[in-house]
């Protein structure tokens, strides 16, 4: 499908703009990353910025013991609206990237955004809703990882997590899981049996199904 489609059916607020929607198919980049591919790693500079046109991107913050803060998912229709910034401003990023499902994006390359911003409202209100957007976001998981006990934040995580998959099963470790929400995989193997004994989920390898 060509860039002007892709944009028109999963970016329709930039496609409001036929002059936006021209320069973008233009500048735009068509291209995939398989699972576990890392897009953008902290302490580096960003080349490229991605609209996601389908598939997860995680972006989460690594701290110096290698448990991880997660901040948000990007999902299809969006783009990182960190690297938007960090780009901008010629800095280093904070955050990493890493793709949580195969992904097909189109990358904006970082020497075009000046002139996106410059030239093209649509880009700017596509931008500013974005970081609307990912800012309650951040602000609910901020929420869930101060005032939750542990097991209802564990069980909101689920939920979220196969809300994003339109599914009811999740598909990820224990390890994986004790990463996002900080904690230790003996904790979270216990929450979750804890759960299934609840009857609110079910366990498999590798595998959660909400009931």
């Amino acid at each position: 499908m060509e860039v002007v489609k892709i944009i028109k059916k999963i970016f329709p607020q930039l496609a409001i703009s036929n002059a936006l929607l021209q320069e973008i198919s233009k500048i735009g980049i068509l291209q995939s990353f398989k699972k576990d591919t890392v897009l953008l790693k902290e302490e580096s500079f960003v080349k490229v910025v991605p609209l996601v046109i389908n598939g997860l991107i995680k972006i989460y913050k690594e701290e110096e013991n290698g448990n991880e803060v997660l901040l948000y998912y990007i999902k299809p229709g969006e783009t990182c609206i960190v690297s938007v910034i960090t780009a901008e401003k010629n800095e280093k990023s904070n955050v990493k990237g890493v793709v949580e499902e195969d992904v097909d994006v189109i990358l904006i390359p970082k020497e075009k955004l000046y002139n996106l911003r410059k030239n093209f409202p649509g880009w700017n209100l596509f931008v500013y809703n974005s970081f609307n957007k990912k800012f309650d976001e951040v602000i609910d998981m901020v929420k869930v990882l101060t005032f939750s006990n542990k097991g209802k934040r564990l069980f909101d995580f689920i939920i979220k997590k196969a809300a994003l998959n339109k599914s009811n099963t999740i598909h990820k470790t224990h390890q994986e899981i004790a990463n996002e929400l900080g904690s230790s995989r003996e904790v979270i193997s216990r929450l979750l049996k804890k759960l299934e004994k609840e009857g609110k989920v079910s366990l498999a390898q590798k595998e959660i199904k909400i009931l």
